[in-house]
C-alpha cells in the first residue's frame, strides 16, 4: 500500500520516516519529494508497505503525530491523475 506523509519537517529524512514507519511493519520504499531545481524538501512524501494491515495500522498509529515539531498527515495515497495534453497548439 502506497502512504501519503504530509507536512514533513524540511530536515526530515528517509531513515527518519523509515524508522518510524518500521515500528508497524516492513517498508519496501521511502520517497520525499524534493524541489528539482533547489534539491530542497518540498515537505510532503510517500511510504510503501507491503502489508496492507501493517500499513491501515501506521496511518492510524501516525497520523497527527509529531515529528521534528510538526504534526503529521499521514494517509492512503491517491493515484496520480493522468495529465491532460492542451486542446491547441501554443503557437
Amino acid at each position: 500500500m502506497n502512504i501519503f506523509v504530509g507536512n514533513l519537517a524540511f530536515s526530515a529524512t528517509d531513515d527518519n520516516l523509515r524508522q518510524l514507519f518500521e515500528q508497524y511493519g516492513a517498508v519496501d520504499k521511502i520517497n520525499i519529494i524534493t524541489d528539482r531545481d533547489t534539491g530542497r524538501s518540498k515537505g510532503f512524501g510517500f511510504v510503501e508497505m507491503p502489508d496492507s494491515a501493517a500499513a491501515k495500522a501506521a496511518i492510524q498509529g501516525l497520523n497527527s503525530k509529531e515529528l521534528d515539531g510538526r504534526a503529521l498527515t499521514v494517509n492512503e495515497a491517491k493515484p496520480c491523475a493522468p495529465r491532460r495534453e492542451p486542446s491547441r497548439s501554443r503557437w
